[in-house]
């Protein structure tokens, strides 16, 4: 019984190219759209299972979706004489409308049920041409890059003796700022001392004047009562000898 033709559509439809240099992953991208109105399940199978690693590698497609599928060739020695033998094979299958589980599907498929899709594996290398494009663009951006680099360091080296004496410059005013600073804080310090002793010379005067007030009053509070009582006793005297 003939197999039922691929339902989903593959970008590319024949061949994976593998761009090297192979010293790290290679990727390459297949798309699988399902132009169906029904989900279809999908396997993802290679002849050298060690060498790829494939991510989705199945799943469903929804009907009038699309899924891109990554295949990563890992790194390897590259032989130009070497041949590719690699290939790649899509399955396919409809799914069923009550399907639960999909590996169940794939084990219940009948052989005329399955649809697949062969893809070939393709190496290539950098032609000689790009590389040497490539080499020679680099050394024509080689002397400018020097130039300018010259360019730059001359400015630099002038900004550079310019900076120092600019830096000399400052410093010495530095200096000057410090002694004027310090000139300030002494004649400061100065008025300080004037200003205190000046305070104290006034907080000590008017004491010093009522001390001398009060004792000038109480001198003549004493010459008052050495007077009344010598008065007294004057009066006493007189007094005594008029009754006698």
């Amino acid at each position: 019984m003939a197999r039922t033709e691929q339902v989903l559509v593959l970008e590319p439809q024949q061949e994976l190219k593998f761009k090297g240099p192979f010293t790290d992953v290679v990727t390459a991208t297949l798309k699988l759209t399902n132009p169906t109105d029904r989900n279809v399940c999908f396997k993802v199978k290679t002849t050298a299972p060690r060498r790829y690693c494939v991510r989705p590698n199945s799943g469903i497609i929804d009907a009038g979706t699309s899924v891109n599928v990554s295949v990563m060739l890992q790194p390897f020695e590259y032989d130009p004489n070497e041949k590719s033998k690699h290939k790649f094979m899509v399955q396919s299958i409809l799914a069923p409308r009550d399907m639960t589980d999909m590996e169940g599907v794939w084990k219940e498929a009948k052989p005329e049920e399955l649809m697949d899709s062969k893809l070939r594996c393709t190496f290539e290398m950098p032609l000689e041409n790009d590389k040497t494009h490539e080499s020679e663009s680099n050394k024509t951006v080689s002397p400018s890059t020097s130039v300018k680099t010259e360019h730059s360091a001359l400015p630099k080296s002038a900004s550079a003796s310019l900076d120092d004496g600019e830096v000399k410059k400052i410093m010495e005013e530095c200096r000057q700022l410090q002694m004027e600073v310090q000139r300030l804080r002494e004649e400061n310090k100065q008025i300080r001392e004037d200003d205190g002793l000046r305070k104290r010379k006034v907080a000590t005067s008017p004491s010093n004047t009522v001390a001398r007030s009060a004792m000038m009053k109480d001198e003549g509070l004493s010459t008052r009562v050495l007077a009344l009582c010598l008065l007294f006793f004057v009066i006493g005297a007189i007094i005594g000898k008029l009754v006698l």
